[in-house]
């Protein structure tokens, strides 16, 4: 009778136990509800300051990324696109402001960070002496999952990413494309709600850079948030619902494609003439009429105009002239004219001062 009641207090022990643990998980799952309720951003931040030894790596960078939006972070090497990647991901600590990700705090909450994003760096991070296959396995196997939910998880994503018939072979015979492609897979293996993309397709052919492209797009039409950093405009052009420049650890200007290229208040007048030779007078001829230096390279003359009604004197008087132009456009100005105007150098110009932020 002892013995049963002994068995029978350890049992009611056992079960306490149990609802206490249950108690602490419905709890935990109530609370990343309220957060998912009240999270008006997949990604904010405020004030973000980083060192490395003297260098401000950021100055009071400021962020907001909706849900299931793309955000694109432009500007060259050394502006700060990096170290704002490493503290939103939780890799770097900033020296002041504070950032969320998915509601959460990312110095205070870091595991809960961890457990929403994906992280794709410069460089593809696979191992090169798995296969593709074995990869994604260890990487699900690192985040708790069983080796058969592995397996499948890596097999939906290899033919996502059209690496099926590569899957069994060693990383390190893959192309540069493919690399970067498995790399891309690695990080959603844990099937991420905000993911990083740090420069994804440096290095990449142009074929290669299309079609990451493409896996990218698919990814936003599955809702997942994405922030882009990049020093190649025309990749921010086709890929992001929003944008913000960086230039020096600061952010020098914000908002959609269109919206910042209205910022220069101006249009580009292009036009080549028919004879190479008649190029200086074509030059000649746009400054006078918009009162500024044009731009003279490849056989072609660029100027920036101001008001479009100088476009059909500019035609009147090189016809007067008897110069022939084979093409004359008036479009909008491209983000790296916007670039220029906003930083007075090119995105991919790389003050010589300056280098790519490495963690201390």
């Amino acid at each position: 009778m002892r013995r049963d009641r002994e068995e029978g207090s350890a049992d009611c022990q056992r079960a306490e136990r149990r609802l206490r643990e249950m108690s602490v998980v419905w709890s935990t799952l109530e609370s990343y509800d309220q957060k998912e309720m009240n999270m008006g951003y997949a990604i904010e931040a405020e004030g973000l300051v980083k060192h490395y030894g003297s260098t401000k790596a950021l100055d009071g960078v400021d962020l907001v990324v909706p849900q299931g939006r793309l955000l694109g972070v432009l500007g060259p090497n050394g502006a700060g696109k990096t170290t704002a990647v490493r503290v939103l991901a939780t890799l770097l600590r900033p020296d002041a402001g504070r950032a969320t990700v998915g509601g959460f705090d990312v110095v205070r909450e870091a595991h809960q960070v961890r457990s929403l994003i994906g992280l794709t760096g410069q460089y593809a991070a696979v191992d090169e002496m798995l296969t593709g296959v074995e990869n994604l396995v260890m990487i699900g196997r690192l985040l708790g999952l069983s080796r058969a939910e592995a397996k499948s998880r890596a097999g939906e994503l290899l033919e996502r990413f059209a690496l099926t018939e590569a899957g069994g072979r060693a990383a390190k015979t893959f192309s540069g494309g493919m690399r970067r492609r498995l790399d891309l897979a690695a990080s959603l293996v844990g099937r991420p709600q905000v993911l990083f993309l740090d420069e994804p397709t440096t290095g990449l052919d142009p074929r290669s850079r299309t079609d990451l492209w493409d896996v990218v797009r698919g990814l936003m039409a599955d809702g997942v948030t994405v922030l882009l950093t990049t020093q190649y405009l025309e990749e921010a052009d086709q890929l992001a619902d929003d944008i913000v420049v960086f230039d020096h650890g600061k952010v020098i200007a914000s908002g959609t494609s269109d919206q910042l290229k209205a910022t220069t208040g101006a249009q580009v007048l292009e036009v080549r003439p028919l004879d190479g030779d008649r190029l200086d007078l074509v030059a000649q001829v746009v400054g006078e009429i918009i009162g500024a230096a044009p731009e003279t390279a490849g056989g072609r003359v660029t100027a920036a105009v101001h008001d479009p009604a100088v476009v059909p004197v500019i035609v009147r008087r090189l016809d007067e002239l008897g110069v022939i132009a084979s093409e004359l456009s008036l479009r909008k100005s491209s983000l790296d004219e916007v670039f220029l105007a906003l930083t007075g150098h090119r995105a991919e110009d790389q003050p010589a001062q300056e280098k790519e932020e490495v963690p201390a």
